[in-house]
């Protein structure tokens, strides 16, 4: 949260002929009555519908490609999920990026914004930890602390090859 991603995928989006910019979050939304709460403590039910929202995403994606598009998936996939959500997508050729700008700079920007993602400081320090210390480091992984929403997405383009992370072919 606050690192920049729907910015970022966007932008990345907006370059690439025939493509589709999927949230993930738009599916944990589509659920009126009984959503779980997504924390940094998951309930058995949240962990049930991530998992669910991360399924959802993968065959939308799928069929996205069936069609001829470019999926830039963009959702929060932290620690171990992350494996699990790189393993639904193995049926196609898969670049993942992680941006990981640090704490502090999370911290500003969430504190420009009007929605809310952390209930405070010591939560994005701990969603931080997260990030670095238990999510399997594959693919690319940016700080982009010191970037802008245009100079990441030039990055992850001119990067592209690093953030591949199956060889199925194609992009």
């Amino acid at each position: 949260m606050a690192a920049g991603k729907s910015t970022v995928a966007q932008r990345l989006a907006e370059r690439l002929p025939r493509s589709v910019h999927l949230r993930g979050d738009v599916f944990r939304r589509m659920i009126v009555n009984g959503r779980a709460e997504m924390g940094f403590e998951l309930s058995d039910e949240a962990q049930q519908q991530l998992r669910l929202r991360y399924r959802i995403a993968a065959a939308a994606a799928d069929l996205y490609l069936q069609a001829g598009f470019t999926v830039v998936y963009q959702d929060i996939i932290l620690g171990p999920w992350l494996a699990e959500v790189v393993q639904a997508h193995a049926r196609h050729p898969l670049h993942v990026v992680v941006l990981c700008p640090g704490p502090a700079v999370v911290a500003a920007r969430e504190a420009g914004r009007a929605k809310r993602g952390y209930q405070d400081t010591s939560s994005v320090l701990d969603f931080d930890r997260v990030l670095r210390a238990e999510t399997p480091r594959l693919g690319l992984w940016l700080d982009t602390s010191d970037l802008t929403a245009a100079e990441t997405a030039d990055q992850i383009l001119a990067r592209l090859s690093d953030a591949r992370v199956n060889g199925t072919g194609g992009s």
